[in-house]
């Protein structure tokens, strides 16, 4: 054998080798089937009707959800850093320990969603509707809430209701302990 077809033959060899390797490290398309750790990294899907679904663990990086319905969607520990969802309809959705640091959430209605254990640390809520949402346990610090509507809201500590019209945080908070205030 020659020493050119040597190396020919060694370059095959390693041929199955490169090629797992680029698949464990390739997004899945934009168009896939909405599921369970799904790979939308950076996927433009604006517009769209995914009310009630389920994205638990899903890699949602930089995706644009602008003016999409996401009405019960399940986002439960999904990694949705810099996720654009202004103007969205998140009502009742789950975020629950879901990574959305640097997210912007401008104008989106998040009513009754249950953002319990998020990182939401820079994240833009900037007139954003949390009434009624569940924030125990999230992480805050820095996030725009300008105008932020927390009406009704569950704030960090579990215990605290924020009375209507807190806006730009938890104000005039009563507590839902009954413990809480009392001699």
């Amino acid at each position: 054998m020659t020493k050119q077809h040597h190396t020919f033959a060694r370059r095959i060899a390693l041929l199955p080798l490169l090629l797992a390797a680029f698949a464990s490290h390739a997004h899945a398309a934009c168009t896939d089937a909405a599921a369970p750790e799904v790979d939308w990294r950076e996927c433009r899907l604006s517009g769209q009707a995914l009310a009630g679904t389920d994205l638990t663990g899903a890699r949602i990086e930089d995706a644009k959800f602008n003016r999409a319905d996401l009405t019960g969607i399940v986002l439960a520990g999904a990694d949705a850093r810099r996720a654009n969802f202004l103007t969205a309809i998140l009502k009742d959705a789950d975020l629950t320990g879901a990574d959305v640091r640097r997210a912007d959430f401008t104008k989106a209605d998040l009513t009754g969603a249950n953002l319990s254990g998020s990182d939401l640390r820079q994240a833009r809520l900037y007139r954003a509707i949390l009434v009624g949402a569940n924030l125990t346990g999230a992480r805050l610090a820095t996030a725009d809430l300008q105008f932020a509507d927390f009406s009704g809201a569950t704030w960090l500590d579990g215990r605290t209701i924020c009375a209507e019209g807190s806006i730009g945080g938890c104000k005039q908070a009563v507590s839902a302990d009954p413990e809480v205030g009392t001699n």
